[in-house]
């Protein structure tokens, strides 16, 4: 029998999202595992039987202490050696909303150097000083090696987040993201594609529209947008008008992403 690329989706503590996350994965060719965090820092070995690790959105602890704050914590100081080899061992990561301020948090990216343990960026509240639940065009940078956004050009997808905006502090870092084409995701005006700082096109306020980032490898990515809700093209806002006007797709943008993980695992790990 083919061997299937095993996905490892960490849950627990007001981590949600888990198991659409999941499903799609099984969508696509792959097996996920829905794992207890505690389970997981019990036995920190066991990430070695997969192949890809999805670091889920949702409120982990309640976000008391900053969204994805103390979820980082767990990553780093229990988790941070067995991350560090995953990642050696050329093995992909993927981040969202949630996921993605606990890998900004935990230095597993931006990965600058190989340093997976040095935050360099943050994730703060959002410039309308309150949740934003709204639909965003995406632009994907086509030069990035992101093996997640491979082939892909833009995407809509929603966001659900208080603390979605990223700043970059200083200006030495902002220039190696883009000139590693680290940047890989944008929020995007509509009409003129082009990345936006204008609301609600860029629903946070985030530093040059920037929407997800990977690391220099292409494998690790985390983002803010929600692609897991948009899986099925019924998720879509519009679908009745799309529906009627013949023009509804027959998967959700959201799918590609996790296709891609996949693909990738199948081509250079199994």
């Amino acid at each position: 029998m083919e061997r299937k690329p095993r996905v490892l989706v960490p849950v627990g503590y007001g981590l949600n999202c888990e198991a659409e996350t999941a499903y799609v994965y099984e969508m696509v060719g792959a097996e996920a595992d829905k794992m207890h965090i505690n389970d997981i820092l019990a036995k920190p070995e066991i990430l070695e039987d997969y192949h890809i690790i999805d670091l889920i959105g949702g409120f982990s602890d309640g976000d008391h202490l900053g969204a994805g704050k103390v979820h980082s914590n767990r990553l780093r100081h229990r988790l941070q050696d067995g991350l560090n080899q995953f990642i050696e061992d050329g093995k992909v990561m993927i981040g969202v909303c949630n996921g993605f301020q606990a890998m900004i948090k935990s230095g597993l990216l931006p990965g600058l150097d190989g340093d997976y343990r040095t935050q360099r960026i943050a994730l703060t509240y959002n410039d309308s000083g309150k949740f934003e639940d709204r639909w965003v065009h995406l632009g994907v940078n086509p030069d990035s090696n992101c093996v997640w956004t491979k082939g892909i050009e833009e995407m809509y997808l929603p966001v659900r987040h208080g603390e979605g905006k990223i700043r970059i502090m200083e200006a030495s870092i902002r220039d190696r993201l883009v000139e590693n084409n680290q940047i890989v995701l944008s929020y995007i005006n509509p009409v003129s594609g082009v990345p936006t700082m204008e609301y609600p096109d860029n629903p946070n306020g985030a530093d040059w529209g920037i929407a997800g980032i990977c690391d220099p490898t292409g494998r690790v990515f985390g983002k803010m947008p929600h692609r897991e809700a948009f899986w099925s093209p019924y998720n879509h806002p519009n679908w009745t008008r799309l529906k009627i006007e013949g023009k509804l797709p027959e998967e959700g943008d959201g799918v590609q992403i996790s296709r891609n993980g996949v693909e990738y695992v199948v081509e250079n790990l199994i």
